[in-house]
């Protein structure tokens, strides 16, 4: 939509101005009646101005009225507008002619006529009227508060525009005058006292001129400003933006396809977490952080004004590590009754998408790491299955068998002073020390570690002495017995039983120890 652009005042407004001020200044000094027949001249083209104005003043509404047509929502606010300067501007204009009409008939009684302009006036030097219904019967003082008041409405209704504001507050203006002797007099005493009829009428036809071409200025000013917002484009991009760049097999691809148009004439600005990018929009970072992220910025633009809009936008995306499944078949093994960590991804999906299921264990989170604990009476393979949340949908990524396996059976081991050794050697102090205690354990280098009670053993003594033990530590019976024993003795540790975590007792292998 494009608007009628503002039009300053033509010459021929301009002419019949400085006409008027002529004219005016000649009626101060007494010229002769031939001069102030200049008037009808100058009110004639005033007339003609006017109804030129009109024409255009039309053309604009209609202007209007397309553009409301074509786009309501943007249009509307500067169409209501336009009606309210087109309405207070008809009625200023109406009282004015009333305020014309009202005094020709008081001067020219019967032979008075409607409307009519100076040329037509048979009393054109009558300062008698104008003196009366002006100034005594106060209809100056009404116009005066007139012109103030329409001022400020027009001021208010196009404030966005310092040339219009500047037009307006030059325009109607109703400041005190001077009389001969160099005495303040107030506007409606240089307006009408002992003015003639044909001053009175043109000056009248002036500020209804005024009217008409203060209410174009408005108008198109504000049909301008409907569309000022808008950029012109000159451009088309054709541009598909994804819900995601990576889908699965089997998910559904969606996208949306937009014709994009650009003026290629301006250049926006964009920033990005609070700085400014390279011209060309394209965006680049680092990802350091693994996890959801957010980048947030706008578009600053320049519209049709010269005004500086921005659009503001926020996008997230996901950072992952990087990953590759690597595993060994011959190895694929879970063990019942204890906590197997596994870790588990997807490929462009989230962890916080992601769910894991297995039958016959429990699956449980870690922070990054599934724990999944077959059951003591589990078979003896279960499938581990992964479901992902795609676009609200739960989905499932891939699934994979593994055999299901008794926990192995772990050595025995002295824990001395909090430490377990595999020495054989054992000092007899070390030895007596009630914290000194059996443990089962894998070894530093097993695969797994998983935590098994000692629940019993026997102490077989080189005396041949064989004494049982509840637990996993020597009873006060054990103590006294070895305490009696010589450096070089042995000592040898039998039918060591340990209860592991799946609740299975196992008998471990024994344990032969020498008093050093």
């Amino acid at each position: 939509m494009g608007g009628a652009k503002n039009c300053p005042e033509t010459p021929r407004q301009k002419m019949i101005s400085m006409m008027y001020l002529v004219l005016t200044a000649m009626l101060a000094l007494n010229v002769s009646a031939a001069i102030l027949n200049g008037y009808a001249q100058v009110d004639d083209s005033l007339h003609a101005t006017i109804a030129t104005m009109n024409e255009g003043n039309k053309e604009t509404y209609a202007q209007f009225a397309a553009a409301l047509k074509d786009n309501q929502v943007k249009v509307r606010p500067y169409y209501d507008k336009a009606m309210e300067v087109q309405k207070v501007s008809d009625e200023f204009y109406q009282y004015v002619q009333n305020f014309k009409d009202e005094m020709v008939i008081q001067s020219e009684g019967k032979n008075a006529k409607a409307n009519a302009r100076v040329r037509e006036l048979g009393k054109q030097d009558d300062t008698n009227v104008p003196q009366r219904y002006a100034i005594n019967e106060g209809h100056a003082l009404t116009l005066k508060e007139k012109i103030d008041a329409y001022r400020e409405f027009m001021i208010n209704i196009t404030g966005d525009s310092p040339a219009l504001d500047k037009e307006l507050r030059e325009t109607f203006v109703t400041p005190n005058g001077v009389n001969a002797e160099g005495d303040s007099i107030s506007w409606e005493d240089a307006m009408f006292n002992e003015m003639p009829m044909c001053a009175c009428i043109t000056v009248l036809t002036k500020l209804q001129n005024d009217i008409r071409h203060c209410e174009g200025r408005a108008i198109r000013y504000l049909l301008t400003a409907s569309d000022a917002s808008d950029v012109r484009v000159n451009k088309f991009n054709a541009y598909v933006i994804s819900e995601s760049d990576y889908v699965i097999k089997g998910n559904t691809y969606r996208a949306q396809i937009i014709l994009a148009a650009v003026d290629s004439t301006r250049t926006p600005q964009y920033y990005v977490n609070g700085r400014q990018i390279q011209s060309n929009g394209i965006f680049e970072m680092i990802a350091n952080t693994v996890g959801q992220q957010r980048i947030s910025g706008e578009i600053a633009y320049m519209d049709n004004q010269g005004l500086m809009k921005r659009v503001p936008f926020t996008r997230e995306f996901t950072v992952g590590e990087p990953s590759a499944t690597i595993s060994n078949t011959d190895l694929n093994i879970m063990y019942r009754g204890y906590n197997n960590p596994f870790s588990i991804s997807v490929p462009g999906v989230s962890a916080d998408q992601l769910e894991v299921k297995c039958k016959q264990a429990s699956v449980k989170k870690q922070n990054n790491v599934w724990v999944i604990k077959p059951n003591a009476n589990s078979a003896d393979a279960l499938a581990i299955e992964v479901y992902a949340n795609m676009g609200g949908r739960s989905m499932l990524m891939g699934s994979h068998k593994y055999r299901v396996k008794n926990l192995p059976r772990p050595d025995a081991y002295f824990e001395i002073n909090g430490e377990v050794t595999e020495d054989t050697k054992i000092s007899l102090r070390h030895l007596t020390d009630p914290k000194t205690k059996i443990v089962a354990s894998y070894g530093p280098d097993g695969l797994i570690q998983a935590k098994f009670d000692i629940v019993g053993f026997q102490v077989k003594l080189q005396t041949g002495a064989s004494l049982a033990v509840r637990g996993d530590r020597f009873d006060a019976k054990v103590l006294a017995a070895i305490k009696k024993l010589k450096q070089g003795n042995t000592i040898n540790i039998m039918y060591i039983k340990a209860k592991g975590p799946d609740g299975q007792e196992v008998q471990l292998r024994g344990l032969p120890i020498e008093l050093n």
